[in-house]
């Protein structure tokens, strides 16, 4: 294996070789968001300080059920919550929710309904009305999610108090910094403070970052890439504006179908992977392929 440098930034390689963030979110549907100020270990979970191996079994329970575990706290590390507060969200494109609730015991965590959750219902918390969003500042996984997510967390802090946390590793380390908004599952990458707080004020709009947006993480990252490539077509940036109607693959081509305004469109979409390998994350101790999503054609179906 060959030695890393431990200066190397994958997020500034990234930014070099001028990488698309466009659909590159992780595909997610249910999350499940745990109140941990931390410290957090390389895996957030697992190696969190809760009692009796309890990060192991949430993490086991969770994959079982399809569910994503993340810890969460508020950039003000002095804010203590009495009992540990919990998010469940599921990132339905068109009907997306969110759960709330405080546990007096963090052994509660298995008594959470994470089957449920990972079908689309809720495991038995509170609805909550608001926007979570979130974000990563893991540094323990990657260097750059805290170099470059530290400040967008302050920023969005004082300005959105109540909606900013900080969440463990989501994916993407070579896009921070990178938010999470919720329920949505929007994922956003290469923010900064400046971008981060335009992207709050829009979502309170309804608007989406096109320049941002990774992508929505119920689909695929191909239909991630299809959506955001019509929306910068027809200059629709109304998050609730474009719905998908359908999805087919063929080989390395996806078809998808979007209804704008009443009206159908299509997007072909070919994906593939670059010829030459490259450190993904600061931390990888190998080399891999770089997805690379090309639009094929966009058309109006009906």
């Amino acid at each position: 294996m060959t030695a890393r440098d431990p200066a190397f930034r994958c997020s500034t390689a990234s930014r070099l070789r001028d990488e698309p963030v466009a659909g590159t979110a992780s595909t997610v549907r249910a999350f499940l968001l745990i109140e941990h100020s931390g410290p957090w270990g390389d895996n957030a979970l697992r190696d969190a300080r809760l009692p009796d191996g309890l990060g192991n079994a949430v993490a086991a329970r969770a994959a079982a059920a399809r569910v994503r575990p993340l810890l969460v706290r508020r950039p003000a590390r002095g804010e203590r919550t009495q009992g540990t507060r919990v998010f469940a969200a599921f990132a339905h494109p068109s009907r997306p929710w969110i759960g709330a609730t405080v546990l007096d015991d963090p052994h509660q965590l298995l008594e959470l309904d994470l089957p449920a959750l990972g079908a689309g219902h809720s495991p038995g918390l509170t609805a909550y009305d608001g926007t979570l969003v979130c974000v990563c500042t893991h540094g323990r996984h990657d260097a750059c999610c805290a170099e470059r997510g530290r400040p967008l967390a302050a920023a969005l802090a004082a300005a959105h108090p109540e909606a900013t946390w900080e969440v463990s590793h989501i994916g993407g380390d070579r896009f921070a910094g990178n938010l999470l908004v919720l329920p949505q599952g929007l994922y956003y990458g290469r923010v900064e403070p400046e971008s981060a707080l335009a992207i709050a004020d829009g979502l309170a709009t309804g608007q989406l970052d096109l320049d941002h947006l990774r992508g929505r993480s119920s689909f695929p990252m191909p239909v991630q890439f299809a959506e955001v490539a019509l929306r910068r077509q027809l200059g629709e940036t109304r998050d609730d504006a474009v719905r998908l109607l359908s999805r087919q693959v063929d080989e390395d081509v996806t078809h998808a179908v979007f209804s704008v305004g009443g009206a159908p469109w299509a997007v072909r979409v070919r994906t593939s992977t670059g010829d030459e390998p490259l450190q993904l994350t600061c931390r990888a101790t190998r080399d891999n392929p770089v997805p690379h999503h090309e639009t094929l054609s966009i058309v109006r179906a009906g």
